[in-house]
This record gives C-alpha cells, sequence and structure tokens, in this order.
C-alpha cells in the first residue's frame, strides 16, 4: 500500500500543477489516466477540489455581483455533491480490496472510510501549494512571510503524517485488523424528494 498513497500524493501534485498552467476555473480537464482506472478518479478528486478551491476564493470577493454570487453559489454547491459521489465511487475500489478479508476476531472499525482520508489528503495538497505561494511572495513584509513559511512547515508535516495514516489503514484491512465498512452520506438536501424546500415547491 505504499504504492498507493505515493501514487495519490503524485497524482494530486500532477492535477494541481495541470490546473495552474492556465489558472482558470472554466478550463476543460485533460484526465491523462485511463477512464474508470483509480488513477483516473484521484485526477478526477483533485480537479474537482482544485476548481472548487479556487470558486470560494472567487464568491468571498467583496464587490461580487449578487447574481454572479448566487450563481457561483449553485456551482459550488453542484461541486461538493460531485466531490461526495466521487468519494463514495472510491470508496467502491477499497470495498472491492477488501470486504472480503478475513478478519481477526477483535478487528476494529475505523472512524472514517479510506477515501474521506484521500479526501482530506487532496486537499492537504492545494492548502500547501497555496501556502508555499504565500511564503514565497515578494510585495509582503517579512512577518507575514515567515508566519506562511511557519504554516507550511505544520502543512507539510501533516502531510507525511496523514500519508503515513491512510497507508496503516490500508495495511490493516490487508492484514484484517480493521473492518472493511462503508457508508453513503445520503445527503438530503439536493434530493428533490427529500429536500421540503424542494418538494414542497414541486407539489405547489
Amino acid at each position: 500500500m505504499n504504492d498507493f498513497v505515493n501514487t495519490a500524493n503524485n497524482i494530486f501534485d500532477q492535477a494541481i500543477t495541470d490546473y495552474h498552467k492556465t489558472d482558470n476555473v472554466d478550463q476543460p480537464i485533460q484526465n491523462p489516466y485511463p477512464q474508470k482506472s483509480i488513477e483516473y478518479y484521484l485526477y478526477l478528486k483533485n480537479w474537482i477540489d482544485t476548481v472548487q478551491w479556487h470558486l470560494e476564493d472567487i464568491i468571498r470577493d467583496p464587490q461580487i455581483n449578487p447574481v454572479d454570487a448566487l450563481a457561483l453559489k449553485r456551482r459550488i454547491d453542484k461541486s461538493n455533491q460531485d466531490r461526495t459521489d466521487l468519494v463514495e465511487l472510491i470508496d467502491s475500489y477499497f470495498w472491492e480490496k477488501y470486504h472480503n478479508t478475513v478478519r481477526h476476531a477483535d478487528a476494529v472499525i475505523n472512524t472514517e472510510s479510506p477515501a474521506w482520508a484521500i479526501d482530506r489528503l487532496s486537499i492537504l495538497h492545494l492548502k500547501i501549494y497555496h501556502m508555499r505561494i504565500e511564503a514565497e511572495r515578494t510585495d509582503t513584509n517579512p512577518e507575514q512571510r515567515q508566519q506562511c513559511q511557519k504554516k507550511l512547515d505544520v502543512l507539510c508535516e501533516q502531510l507525511t503524517d496523514l500519508s503515513t495514516a491512510i497507508r496503516q489503514l490500508l495495511e490493516a484491512y490487508e492484514a484484517g485488523t480493521r473492518v472493511m465498512k462503508v457508508y453513503k452520506q445520503m445527503k438530503m438536501y439536493n434530493d428533490p424528494a427529500l429536500n421540503p424546500v424542494l418538494y414542497g415547491k414541486k407539489g405547489a
């Protein structure tokens, strides 16, 4: 499982670099990996996160037109749903890989599924990328750059720790000392059959 974690880290860096070649939230994705491969989904996952990172920046512009802000909010909502769907798809990969593993009698359940840990890893790569930019800016004072460098150091430590934790989790699944169990998010606010505002309007 060392290979999987290293692969994920490399793909996340690759997707972030590819996005910032144009730094445009509307640029089409050029996923270099075979469709439906785990590498394809990892690249897509980070691409979604990267675009959303920049959408979140744009919507915080104090001068933004309210109509444009609402359109961005809808787009961010859609991105969040896509992100959740993709996390669950990645979890399906882990489920197929580990759910038949013979479990130890004292095997325990983890607090989160592996794909949600991968989700945090993807976001962490974005934090590091952008904090590094802030730490290297030349148009700020030395104190601000120093503070950003300290934050960057912590983020890099977190990346090492989280990578290790994911690696250990996958090894535990392989060894049968942890139970592979996945729950769907079952979000209700995007479902027209479950959100009272949506089904109320529909029935009006």
